[in-house]
């Protein structure tokens, strides 16, 4: 469609206004408003909503003696942003102890400890959580500390430390916390070598262990709960938000969002939600995607009650069914679990995600930096040859979070209960098992409309792509984590594979224009605490176009995409992906008054190449329901007149 075409179907009028005249009118800008990527120079608003998208004479006919009118000077705007997956309540800093997801050595893991107790002193024997611990890069060892809990220990032994990790799926502690693993009676036996041979064998997978065969301080996924309460650091740190909730949405607004999914909600942080919008602090829309975990709700006999997760869901979903700002319409499963490992125990340790084939077992040297270097790689322990393997051969593929029985009865229960489905999935066979999921759950009931969506798919098949794209899934890439990092690499790529290089898993890591040509609908998810609390739109959008860090090699050119596939992923894509596209996602006449002025023309960056300036851009002033409710300090020099 021409141009101007477009606009002039933006520019009509709103039938049942009840005003003739704007309370806003905004004019020379560069809007972007991503109806079929149309670009205009002006906009009104009245009432919170969009009366008019087009040129600055069209929009002069909206102002009124009360109008307030604002040069835009030049400056790009968009559609408010959508982050489609993201962990709210965790993206306030607190005032806890925080690493900043800094990749640090052990001697400096071991002083920023330090720091923190003297800066936050505890009663005696209290837990220390460290937060923002970056799991996956860094820790290298030394010769006092050779492994993750001699370092903690070195902070302290006298109570128990947790580091918890920046992406929720690692964790390390020190002795006095590995004594406190308790058995399924809640009888305190300790994780040591002697249980990980016995009672704890079921969690060998997920606990890292020294050259002697004891815990090396790192422990991941469920085998968490053998030691620490999830929950309690989950309570506290909603505690300490309610106390200024409105935090959270200053720090979301900051960064440009004006919408969210909540991707892994648990009842205890609804105070907050229902908190800031009885004070009309939320400036934001909010789904609530319900971590319903078929783990933790059972049977006498032991199995999911799938019956008291749907009612429980549907219950929250109804709770919000009229609610003008918040919804609670998805629910969330996790496939797998994470695919990065250890190389630095001995023997290092594989990751977990759910593969097609089996991890390998790499043989490492240090270099002089310290950091592992690939040399080999001993004789697998045993042989996979057929998908018998789970059986033969536990966790030489990674392990599904749940049984494949009970992913696809419990998304076949919670879509006929006519709920969303968003499913967590790194590896390529946690991809299969959750659109296997998806499509047997449509079929199901017949409806093939629902908005399902899979968060992060660091790896999918060839054949599984095809799938998301003919089943027009929605697709929550985290598209920072797309790049190749030597500080990241390691933890990977050795691992995986079936020859000393195996271009499959480069090629088919984040694939996210092949999934967009198959037919499957971008979103885009930050994830946001895990790597930075900052949602970083901008960066993603940069590392969308480029896959690249600045200076770094270039991971999978094939699969970069256009700064306008992106932004519409982080616009109108994510708001039809929530259902919300009536009322937002696009500078549109008659939506949400959402909108976004930053620093720069990054659309104009990216077409010339410059992508990596994307990064840089930042975020001016933050427009929700026709009001601003973010501006950056006047020292940008950016004031609207």
């Amino acid at each position: 469609m021409h141009y101007w075409i477009v606009l002039l179907a933006l520019a009509t009028p709103l039938g049942a206004l009840a005003q003739d005249v704007a309370d806003d009118l905004y004019v020379h800008g560069r809007i972007y408003t991503a109806e079929q990527r149309a670009e205009a120079t002006a906009l009104a608003v009245a009432a919170g909503k969009i009366v008019y998208v087009g040129d600055a004479a069209g929009a002069e006919a909206w102002r009124g003696p009360h109008t307030r009118r604002h040069d835009l000077q030049g400056r790009r705007v968009i559609p408010g942003l959508v982050d489609a997956h993201i962990h709210p309540i965790d993206v306030v800093n607190l005032g806890e102890c925080d690493l900043g997801a800094q990749a640090l050595d052990l001697p400096s893991l071991v002083r920023a400890g330090r720091t923190c107790l003297l800066r936050h002193p505890l009663p005696a024997g209290e837990w220390l959580s460290i937060r923002q611990w970056a799991a996956t890069s860094g820790n290298t060892p030394s010769g006092d500390y050779p492994t993750l809990r001699a370092a903690l220990d070195a902070i302290a032994k006298d109570r128990p430390i947790e580091l918890m990790g920046d992406d929720g799926h690692h964790s390390a502690y020190n002795s006095r916390a590995l004594a406190g693993a308790h058995d399924a009676a809640g009888r305190m036996v300790g994780l040591s070598r002697t249980t990980l041979d016995g009672i704890f064998a079921p969690q060998r997978l997920f606990v890292g262990v020294d050259d002697q065969g004891e815990p090396d301080g790192r422990v991941d996924e469920g085998a968490r709960r053998l030691i620490s309460d999830r929950h309690a650091h989950y309570d506290n740190q909603v505690e300490k938000l309610l106390q200024r909730p409105e935090r959270l949405p200053q720090a979301l607004n900051a960064a440009g969002l004006t919408a969210v999914m909540e991707a892994a909600f648990s009842p205890e942080a609804l105070p907050v939600y229902e908190t800031l919008y009885e004070r009309n602090q939320l400036t934001l829309r909010v789904s609530l995607a319900q971590h319903q975990d078929p783990a933790h709700v059972l049977t006498p006999d032991g199995s999911p009650d799938y019956e008291l997760l749907v009612a429980r869901a549907v219950e929250m979903r109804d709770r919000f069914a009229h609610h003008p700002l918040i919804r609670a319409d998805f629910v969330k499963m996790f496939a797998d679990g994470e695919v990065e490992g250890n190389p630095f125990a001995i023997p290092p340790l594989h990751g977990n995600a759910a593969m097609l084939v089996p991890y390998r077992a790499p043989i490492f040297s240090r270099t002089a930096e310290g950091r592992p270097h690939l040399i080999g790689y001993a004789a697998p322990t045993c042989e996979v040859i057929d998908d018998a393997a789970d059986e033969r051969c536990p966790g030489a593929r990674g392990v599904l979070q749940y049984p494949r029985a009970v992913q696809l009865e419990w998304a076949r229960r919670m879509h006929l209960a006519g709920l969303n489905l968003h499913i967590h999935v790194i590896g390529d066979r946690g991809a299969r098992t959750a659109i296997d999921a998806i499509e047997a759950a449509r079929a199901a009931d017949g409806n093939q409309t629902t908005r399902d969506s899979l968060a992060h798919i660091q790896f999918a098949h060839p054949d599984d792509v095809l799938r998301m794209g003919r089943d027009h899934l929605y697709l929550a890439y985290t598209y920072s984590w797309a790049s190749h990092d030597p500080d990241y690499d390691p933890s990977v790529f050795p691992f995986l594979g079936t020859s000393d290089h195996d271009p499959y898993f480069e090629e088919q890591m984040y694939p996210v224009r092949a999934s967009r040509d198959a037919g499957a609908i971008l979103v885009a998810g930050s994830d946001a605490p895990v790597a930075s609390r900052d949602p970083r739109p901008f960066m993603n959008m940069a590392m969308a176009v480029t896959r690249r860090l600045p200076g770094k090699p270039m991971l999978s050119q094939a699969q970069t995409v256009s700064i306008r596939d992106v932004l519409d992923a982080y616009t109108i894509n994510g708001a039809r992906m929530l259902g919300r596209e009536d009322e937002c996602g696009s500078i549109a006449v008659g939506k949400s008054a959402d909108f976004v002025v930053v620093d720069r023309d990054f659309i104009a960056l990216a077409d010339t190449g410059a992508g990596d300036a994307v990064a840089k851009t930042q975020v001016l002033e933050t427009w929700f329901q026709g009001r601003r409710v973010y501006q950056a300090h006047p020292s940008h020099g950016h004031r609207l007149r």
